[in-house]
């Protein structure tokens, strides 16, 4: 039942509750934002977040864009440079944004956005080969480039097998190759050895997709011209570019960010993946957000990608209070079944589990040792954490010998609050007996794996993140739950024979 209040509390619940219906409303039918995932279209979003230190008077910086890539689509870019003036200038098929300001002192940031859609661009820009210019090897490097170079021919029948030996000859290298890199590193030397057997090739930068990445940097690859044919390799054999993962965002030998009048400059890549509505991504990006249109995605991108899993929270927390309010499940701790459930995330469910008993098992063996030792509770604390440490690394490097790398996943868990479940869990083995601490740690990993399915849900991770209006959802229902004073419903079959 729920408790009558003249607190005014019924009339905030409500309140939140309209609220966020009508956020969400408004980011359903006016924004275009739809209900379920799986959009018409498939948009990475990737932004440039570029920072340098200025000398106090006039600084300029010109930036290289990518131009038309072969399997994505540009449908947006915008900037955000506070104080500096901006212009888009195109140098044969290079792009380039230029930042301009009279005077800046300090650190700054300029950020660049771009959204790509996924799928073939039929106006790509075709590179074209460039002029084979041959370095001079000289003395005990001439030697040495001129051995690795007949070794690979031999081994290659064409311009594209013969780079893909020199990158497996670089990967591991004899005394020769190691010669080579002594002073340079393994895109450009190959890039020399292709132009000294009159193969066009260069090095260009590429930016690796991944979902929710976060301050990357741009990765030199090779690209390699056999007639009209071209191809892409990653030097260190590591990607395979066939997987389309990748954008590049320079490929003509220049310098991808120039600068005077600063210094310190440094260049950090986010992404993020997500389904769009083909009416949101037609939308005119120029236009300022109305009140009731901001929203997450008007952050920054490595915001984004940060608050994504933060939102998800909030649905871990009201599990968590309807399984301890209305259901009447015990839990070790009040939102700890939560910070599992956000490790299970990072880990995967069975090797969270699996970690997570490992972990507190040994944990409360330890504790066990320390009760009769009579410890202050900061030492004992103190000792709990630093053995908790010790124990995670023990069993990563056990799995790890074991060819079991999921084991390494271990280190995401957060130590404190496994420190703080071992001595609470000891506490109540010594003052209620085992039985207590395995009906409340059962009941932890229980809640905490419904926990996980519920963030882990495609269309909870839609909702949560697309419609800021659920947060207030989310508080009317902790604040109605907060009045409840009826029965749990575990304690029903409990108190039956009072009803009767």
């Amino acid at each position: 039942m729920i408790t009558p209040t003249k607190s005014g509390l019924p009339y905030l619940i409500v309140t939140f509750a309209i609220i966020g219906l009508a956020l969400i409303g408004f980011r359903h039918f006016v924004s275009g934002v739809p209900f379920f995932p799986g959009a018409k279209i498939t948009v990475w979003s990737v932004e440039a977040k570029i920072r340098f230190d200025a000398g106090g008077g006039s600084a300029q910086a010109n930036f290289v864009l990518p131009n038309a890539p072969a399997n994505f689509v540009l449908i947006n870019e915008r900037t955000a440079s506070p104080g500096f003036g901006l212009h888009f200038n195109t140098v044969g098929d290079t792009r380039y944004a230029e930042w301009s300001i009279r005077e800046a002192k300090g650190r700054q940031t300029l950020y660049y956005l771009v959204e790509f859609e996924e799928k073939e661009n039929p106006n790509a820009v075709k590179p074209t080969p460039p002029k084979i210019e041959k370095k001079r090897f000289l003395n005990s490097l001439a030697t040495a480039a001129n051995s690795v170079l007949e070794q690979a021919q031999a081994k290659s029948v064409d311009n594209f097998s013969l780079a893909r030996t020199l990158i497996n000859d670089f990967k591991t290298p004899n005394e020769q190759a190691q010669l080579l890199l002594q002073n340079s590193n393994a895109a450009q030397r190959i890039v020399e050895l292709l132009m000294l057997a009159n193969i066009p090739a260069r090095t260009i930068d590429v930016v690796l997709l991944e979902d929710n990445a976060r301050q990357q940097s741009l990765n030199m690859w090779l690209q390699v011209f056999d007639g009209d044919k071209v191809t892409v390799l990653d030097p260190k054999g590591l990607i395979n570019p066939n997987t389309n993962r990748w954008i590049v965002w320079e490929q003509n030998d220049g310098a991808v960010f120039d600068l005077i009048g600063g210094s310190g400059s440094t260049i950090g890549f986010s992404m993020m993946k997500k389904q769009v509505p083909l009416i949101t991504s037609l939308r005119e990006p120029e236009h300022e957000p109305g009140l009731l249109d901001v929203s997450i995605h008007s952050l920054p991108l490595s915001e984004q990608t940060v608050f994504k899993s933060i939102l998800l929270v909030p649905v871990g927390v009201l599990i968590v209070v309807f399984m301890r309010i209305l259901i009447g499940l015990k839990t070790s701790g009040t939102f700890m079944p939560v910070l599992i459930a956000i490790a299970f995330m990072q880990t995967s469910l069975l090797t969270g589990l699996i970690g997570f008993l490992c972990i507190v098992g040994t944990g409360l063996v330890l504790r066990s040792y320390l009760s009769r030792h009579n410890l202050l509770l900061v030492a004992r604390i103190a000792f709990v954490i630093l053995s908790v440490i010790l124990i995670m690394a023990f069993f990563s490097v056990i799995s790890f010998q074991l060819g079991l790398t999921e084991g390494l996943k271990l280190t995401l868990f957060p130590m404190i609050i496994l420190s703080w479940t071992i001595e609470r869990m000891s506490i109540l083995w010594e003052e209620e007996g085992p039985k207590e601490v395995v009906r409340q740690g059962s009941g932890s990993l229980f809640v905490a794996i419904l926990a996980y399915l519920a963030m882990t849900n495609p269309l909870v991770r839609h909702l949560t993140f697309h419609f800021i209006g659920l947060q207030f959802i989310f508080m009317a229902l902790v604040l109605w739950c907060g009045t409840y004073t009826g029965y749990r419903f575990s304690e029903i079959k409990r108190f039956a024979v009072f009803a009767k």
